[in-house]
């Protein structure tokens, strides 16, 4: 008895669990226009809302066709445009965790150039040299972290996909970079040696040598070792990095290279 009794309560519990999913379905269609929408028009749409510049919307779109049609033909763009207007959106967070999925899932995808491509976009995030310039934009002021990023990107792509259409504007980026982070480390020897402490001063100018050596960047961080030695009264390495700068900067500065 007891068993006929748990087995009409089971019975019963379906019947009402599968009619509220159906009242469930049914008002979410009602809700929600899209719901039977094919993989191809909701692409459309979310495409016009992209190609609009309506970013939120254009995602809420597309990741409903993602769910909808995950093995579409539609599906990996889909991903891809995502990651891009969380990239015109400012979310480099996310841009970054969707492009390296996509990576991850695609390694081999026509497109694959221009994900990379948009990694080093997401952590470059910077306005032109010219432009950073008349606004008054201090690159030493940037996180140097989000800097290595994104020439780390852009590195990898032109390694990878070296006669990709992105990676002439990839190298320009990673020359710019290198002075960046020059920049950030010239600030901060320069912080050093206005506070009196040649020693830390040195050393960051020399990483700057070191690592940033045609940088043009790197005449003001010998500038700074020079005033730092003569500072702590070592003539003779004062002279002998005077000499270095009359002998490197006489002529045309030579284009950056990579940061090691």
């Amino acid at each position: 008895m007891d068993a006929i009794r748990s087995a009409r309560a089971v019975l019963v519990f379906s019947l009402c669990a599968g009619a509220a999913l159906l009242a469930s379905c049914a008002s979410s269609e009602k809700n929600d226009p899209t719901a039977k929408w094919d993989a191809e028009r909701l692409y459309k749409e979310a495409h016009d809302e992209f190609q609009a510049g309506n970013w939120t919307k254009s995602r809420e779109m597309l990741e409903k066709l993602e769910t909808r049609y995950p093995f579409g033909r539609y599906a990996q763009q889909a991903e891809i445009e995502i990651a891009y207007t969380y990239y015109k959106e400012g979310d480099t967070a996310q841009c970054l965790a969707t492009t390296e999925r996509f990576l991850k899932e695609n390694p081999n995808h026509p497109n694959a150039d221009y994900v990379q491509y948009l990694r080093g976009l997401a952590n470059f995030n910077e306005p032109p040299v010219i432009i950073g310039r008349l606004l008054g934009y201090k690159v030493a002021e940037r996180d140097p972290k989000a800097l290595r990023d994104s020439f780390d990107s852009f590195k990898e792509l032109v390694s990878r996909y070296p006669n990709s259409r992105y990676a002439p504007d990839s190298i320009e980026r990673m020359n710019w970079l290198v002075e960046a982070l020059a920049q950030h480390e010239v600030g901060v020897a320069r912080y050093y040696f206005q506070r009196s402490a040649y020693l830390a001063a040195i050393q960051r100018s020399q990483g700057v040598v070191r690592d940033y050596p045609s940088a043009p960047s790197t005449k003001e961080a010998l500038q700074i070792m020079a005033a730092s030695f003569k500072a702590l009264g070592l003539e003779q390495l004062q002279d002998d990095t005077e000499r270095v700068i009359d002998r490197s900067f006489s002529g045309p500065a030579a284009s950056a290279e990579s940061p090691r």
